[in-house]
């Protein structure tokens, strides 16, 4: 979204997310410590979209072979951010609230 928003047009590779996630490392990291990360990459990007002007939203880019506007990209953002909080309530927060 930073990239697009802010007009760059080199086109942004997808990558394969599980390749990701088998080397994190996750099971040797205490759940406080992903829920500190978690908060700050949330009120980085939070900061991030409160900084974008109406041109920036409309700005288009091209991410994983497809075209896409940073508007498009924050309600994927959050779309995203809402899977994950799911997945940490539902296997390592089973007491909270449902939404």
């Amino acid at each position: 979204m930073l990239r697009i928003a802010r007009g760059d047009q080199a086109p942004l590779p997808g990558f394969e997310q599980d390749d990701y996630v088998k080397t994190g490392n996750f099971s040797a990291r205490r759940l406080s410590d992903l829920l500190a990360e978690f908060t700050s990459i949330r009120q980085a990007t939070i900061a991030l979209m409160r900084s974008l002007d109406t041109a920036a939203w409309l700005r288009r880019g091209v991410a994983s072979q497809n075209e896409v506007t940073a508007l498009a990209l924050a309600f994927i953002i959050a779309g995203h951010e809402r899977h994950h909080w799911l997945i940490l309530r539902d296997r390592y927060i089973p007491a909270l609230p449902r939404p």
